[in-house]
């Protein structure tokens, strides 16, 4: 969903030569339509579009219980952009101008999914419980739906209660070995967990152990 017909041509032209179908919408409303028709396995999707702001429609299609990863493409680099667009519910964000081979790994890193991370459906540490297929957050204070990135950046410290992780297991894990993460992003999504366990009232903690990592603890009292 991109407004600017070159960079939209630009971009179909270099999916479609990896193989990728690809869908282009030029407004926020057809890039809604197309979000809620079920028919998109990734979606890449413009901040500034017109009609709909790309945050609008991103916001709507969560609302309606669209679960399709969402790459946020945006001119605006600003840490209170990239964490409004996260926070709408956007899987990964790529600030323009961006590499062809960068966007490529992000779209590649969103169409994964670890193996070993595939069988239950459901993780319940604490006072919480992750339905993973549903992307679903359950505590005493009731239910979110997460993102497919916070999604897996919770289940990987729901799998690990109480171990320390270090920055690169969790590019490795969350990101997959091929991406070119910048490092900001960690803690963009570590903030937003941290958000989401608060938002469900749960009284675990994402604690940062500093030069080491981040753990997951139960609240001591």
């Amino acid at each position: 969903m991109e407004d600017e017909k070159d960079l939209r041509e630009a971009l179909r032209d270099t999916l479609a030569a990896c193989g990728y179908t690809v869908e282009c919408c030029a407004n926020g409303p057809d890039g809604l339509d197309a979000l809620c028709s079920g028919g998109c396995d990734l979606a890449l999707l413009d901040r500034m579009l017109p009609g709909m702001d790309g945050l609008d429609v991103l916001r709507q299609a969560r609302g309606a219980g669209v679960r399709t990863p969402v790459l946020m493409l945006t001119a605006l680099d600003a840490v209170g952009d990239r964490v409004a667009g996260l926070d709408a519910g956007a899987d990964d964000y790529l600030a323009k101008p961006f590499a062809a081979e960068e966007l490529l790994a992000r779209v590649r890193a969103l169409g994964r999914r670890p193996a070993e991370w595939e069988g239950g459906t459901a993780l319940r540490r604490g006072d919480v419980e992750l339905r993973v297929q549903d992307r679903l957050l359950t505590g005493p204070a009731g239910a979110h739906t997460l993102s497919q990135r916070e999604c897996a950046l919770l289940e990987l410290f729901l799998r690990n209660p109480g171990v320390i992780l270090p920055r690169e297991r969790i590019l490795l894990n969350v990101w997959g070995p091929d991406s070119d993460v910048e490092s900001g992003n960690i803690d963009n999504y570590i903030h937003l967990v941290r958000r989401r366990l608060r938002l469900v009232g749960s009284r675990m903690e994402l604690v940062t152990r500093r030069g080491a990592g981040y753990r997951l603890e139960a609240d001591p009292c």
